[in-house]
């Protein structure tokens, strides 16, 4: 499922917009606008989502987001205009980037208590792997296909693997095959554990919520803006055009492995240091972009750069069920995907203002640095809540769970 969310990320989108534009005759501002439109507009609905997810069960919600998502791809492959292709980007932004990505880690969540990070992990690795390829094989399927049946093709790979996958394999709680998290059988007399968790208001008031979705959102926004213009970001410190996009293979390479460690590292530690990591991390490609040169100093920056999002995304997706508990999740987490879309629809814009203003990425490298260490600061400062008898959060024991 997190694999096939790959046609609605940016990197498999950026694949059409060359050919779209001339084929269709319009601007390529007109085109930024419709996918700014697109992601804001997906952005706002998953609060929405999440709450669906919490009610319905994650697998007649799936099986929803599956045919929105492919038979949107299918429809794009018939755009003529720049409102129906307006329209179809809110759809598989919407479904695509952001509602299976959020189903789908979900669902791992609630599967898992003991090894959540791990299980996690191994998800957004595999997940995160398939969607660094599909660029790949996107540029051969529009070159040798055209960008019509391009778009058609993934609309059809994405009904005829998430609809059944959804139906026939998915399960919204291990409660509904009679087991626990992490796969522990009930037995005949065993009454099945009670769920816990607190509602999305009241997780919404806690001062740790908004510290690890304002680290999500930061690696949302500087990281998507730095991809965005990554070309001519290192063209302009020396680099060939060649070895300016070969960055993203240190990129894809420290994501991956961040994704790993930090899946191993939430299921034995608290979350704090691992967000100050993250943000150090950001941080210092932030800064490394300011003088960054051909060779080692490259790869160093792809290498913080990979690290600070394959990082943060695992911790945001462990995190929330460790300290607010599951019944809830859905709801809790949409708000969290919603503020992590958004907030990568206005990095480009910003960093691209800034450059026509100022000929160079320096400025808004060096306007962005405060911001991840102000969030690692703070993740070091405030205490992630507890959850007491009356499902109150407290600042406590982190680890602690409500008592029965």
């Amino acid at each position: 499922m997190v694999a096939l969310t790959a046609p609605g990320q940016t990197a498999a989108v950026s694949m059409f917009i060359d050919p779209v534009i001339a084929d269709l005759g319009i601007s390529r501002s007109a085109v930024s606008t419709a996918y700014l439109v697109g992601t804001l507009t997906g952005a706002l609905a998953m609060p929405l989502v999440g709450r669906t997810l919490d009610r319905f069960g994650a697998r007649r919600v799936v099986v929803v987001i599956g045919l929105v998502f492919g038979g949107t791809l299918c429809a794009l492959s018939a755009v003529s205009s720049v409102v129906g292709l307006t329209a179809g980007f809110v759809a598989i932004r919407m479904a695509g980037q952001g509602a299976l990505g959020l189903a789908a880690t979900t669902v791992v969540a609630l599967w898992f208590d003991r090894r959540r990070g791990t299980a996690l992990g191994l998800v957004s690795a595999i997940g995160a792997s398939a969607i660094s390829l599909t660029p790949v094989l996107l540029e051969v399927l529009v070159s040798d296909w055209g960008w019509r049946r391009a778009w058609l093709a993934e609309g059809v790979v994405v009904l005829a693997v998430v609809l059944p996958v959804a139906w026939f394999a998915l399960r919204d709680r291990p409660a509904d095959l009679g087991q626990q998290p992490d796969g522990a059988t009930l037995h005949d007399d065993e009454p099945p554990a009670p769920q816990w968790g607190v509602p999305r208001g009241m997780a919404l008031r806690t001062p740790f919520f908004w510290v690890v979705t304002a680290g999500v959102a930061a690696r949302g926004l500087l990281s998507t803006a730095i991809n965005f213009h990554q070309i001519s970001l290192l063209t302009a410190r020396g680099l060939t055009a060649t070895a300016a996009a070969a960055n993203f293979l240190p990129q894809t390479a420290a994501t991956l492995v961040a994704t790993l460690a930090t899946g191993f590292l939430v299921d034995r530690m608290r979350s704090q240091p691992l967000v100050a990591l993250c943000m150090a991390a950001l941080l210092g490609a932030l800064v490394l972009g300011t003088w960054v040169t051909p060779g080692l100093s490259a790869v160093l920056f792809g290498l913080l750069l990979g690290a600070a999002g394959g990082g943060m995304r695992t911790l945001e997706a462990a995190t929330f069920p460790r300290y607010f508990g599951t019944r809830h999740l859905g709801g809790i987490r949409g708000v969290v995907v919603s503020v992590s879309v958004g907030s990568t629809a206005f990095g480009p814009v910003l960093f691209a203002t800034l450059h026509d203003l100022t000929g160079s990425y320096t400025p808004a490298l060096l306007l962005a640095a405060p911001v991840p260490l102000a969030i690692a600061v703070a993740a070091l400062l405030i205490r992630p809540p507890t959850i007491d008898a009356a499902d109150e959060p407290v600042v406590a024991n982190a680890d602690a769970r409500p008592a029965d």
